[in-house]
């Protein structure tokens, strides 16, 4: 089954983006594209792939070279296999896109692709081509929508052993502690939360663009550097206040550490900005033959 079908990202990137600038006299500051050897700029049109095939040896690679590699998924997303979507690793899941009809004549097997996958409650792993890079990743439907995720390869996860921390004494009684936080803290739909980052940052730049002055942080929000943070006192702090939210009887029982704890700062990652891209393929089912 061959379905003529549209890549378009299912995501769109709302975060403020900033320009480099010369703080002096607000000049945009760019990034030039120099050959190292003649050192000049560089036009577009001239700047190729090149892979350093040894240390001082570099082969080009040109994107005709790379379309015309016998690769079956490079014009098609080939399904390979149907499997049930709680064995996927949510780690692996990376970017997401929707997957529309490319022309009428789509219209009956892209329906009927969908239905199946509805009915037999599997997900569909698929092979693709995208970005000079062949791909795995995984069908499932969204409102009567076909949807791709771009799946990451085994061996592109990390394990996460290294990381783990040393084994901790921990008593029944904290355990339940932090169990009865996340059963106070159920919610059945998240979709009300929003980006207060971003709103605050677009405040800002509003305030300093209309030369006005900046807003104050909220009472609360400013924290002394370096505080000692009491695990404990604030899971009965954050128990409290979740039980009081929803009109429960609010009475903790308060329980102190055996031991200070300080907090570490943590490490938060940052999104890549999903670019909107639109590409015509075809979503292609292959039978394999039992053994």
């Amino acid at each position: 089954m061959t379905i003529p079908i549209k890549v378009v990202s299912a995501t769109e990137d709302r975060s403020v983006h900033f320009h480099q600038v010369h703080l002096e006299d607000m000049g945009r500051v760019r990034t030039r594209k120099v050959c190292e050897i003649e050192d000049e700029v560089v036009p577009q049109e001239e700047v190729g792939k090149g892979y350093e095939f040894t240390k001082d040896e570099l082969v080009a690679v040109t994107d005709e070279d790379l379309d015309e590699m016998p690769l079956p998924t490079a014009k098609a997303i080939e399904i390979v296999a149907f499997i049930d979507a709680d064995s996927i690793d949510p780690i692996r899941i990376s970017d997401s896109y929707f997957l529309a009809i490319d022309g009428q004549v789509a219209a009956k097997p892209y329906t009927l692709l969908r239905k199946a996958l509805e009915r037999s409650d599997k997900v569909a792993v698929a092979k693709f081509a995208w970005h000079n890079r062949e791909r795995l990743g995984l069908l499932r439907v969204r409102e009567e929508a076909i949807v791709l995720h771009a799946m990451r390869w085994p061996d592109e996860i990390r394990s996460p052993q290294s990381l783990a921390p040393r084994d901790v004494d921990l008593d029944e009684e904290e355990i339940e502690r932090a169990v009865q936080l996340t059963d106070t803290m159920a919610l059945d739909d998240i979709s009300g939360f929003r980006d207060e980052y971003r709103d605050a940052v677009e405040e800002l730049i509003e305030a300093k663009a209309e030369g006005i002055e900046l807003p104050e942080p909220a009472e609360g929000e400013e924290r002394e550097a370096g505080q000692v943070v009491d695990l404990m006192a604030a899971l009965n702090a954050s128990v409290k206040a979740a039980k009081e939210s929803r009109g429960q009887d609010a009475t903790v029982h308060t329980m102190q550490p055996r031991k200070k704890t300080t907090a570490k700062k943590t490490a938060s990652g940052e999104k890549r900005a999903a670019k909107k891209t639109t590409t015509k393929k075809t979503a292609a089912a292959k039978k394999r033959s039992a053994s």
